[in-house]
């Protein structure tokens, strides 16, 4: 059975949150938790998804990270270097831009490095936190599939991604 640990961004992902979709479509899917959804420490981050992803055999888990959450998840990546039966990758914002001012701390310079595990992005052409370049950036130093949906927003609540049904659809390609 495969295990998907959802790594949601800054803030948390709300009741009509894609990601809450996917939380409540199976028993195998589970939110980790954070102590500070607002202002947030990298290490913090990325200590609770190792502790998590710690319980299960590393060959079952699957993360699934939403903008900061997709930083997370490359940060855990290079520090604990376990190889995981994959990741999906979903608006990865640029926490390099100017234009992101929220109070994160470690969270740059966000990792370039290949990940050690099967990793599928996916992006947006209008999203206010990325840009079309870097999210193909990302994925290229990844070592990702890239799939973009168009002008899609950040792929959030407010761009009407609530019951993402074809979310569900692109995880299953990591199966």
């Amino acid at each position: 059975m495969t295990n998907y640990l959802i790594v949601p961004g800054l803030g948390n992902s709300g009741p009509g949150h894609w990601q809450t979709f996917f939380e409540n479509s199976g028993p195998n899917f589970i939110r980790i938790q954070q102590q500070d959804w607002e202002a947030p420490a990298c290490e913090d981050w990325i200590r609770k998804i190792d502790q998590l992803v710690s319980k299960y055999p590393l060959s079952s888990v699957i993360l699934i990270g939403h903008s900061m959450g997709c930083t997370a998840i490359a940060h855990w990546a290079k520090k604990y270097q376990k190889e995981i039966k994959g990741a999906l990758l979903v608006a990865p914002s640029d926490l390099e831009a100017p234009v992101y001012s929220f109070p994160a701390t470690g969270f740059t310079p966000i990792p370039q490095e290949k990940f050690n595990f099967r990793t599928i992005v996916v992006a947006s052409e209008n999203d206010e936190w990325v840009s079309p370049d870097r999210a193909r950036f990302f994925a290229a130093n990844w070592g990702s599939e890239f799939i973009s949906l168009g002008k899609a927003g950040h792929i959030n609540v407010a761009s009407g991604y609530g019951d993402w049904k074809e979310g569900l659809v692109i995880l299953k390609k990591l199966e």
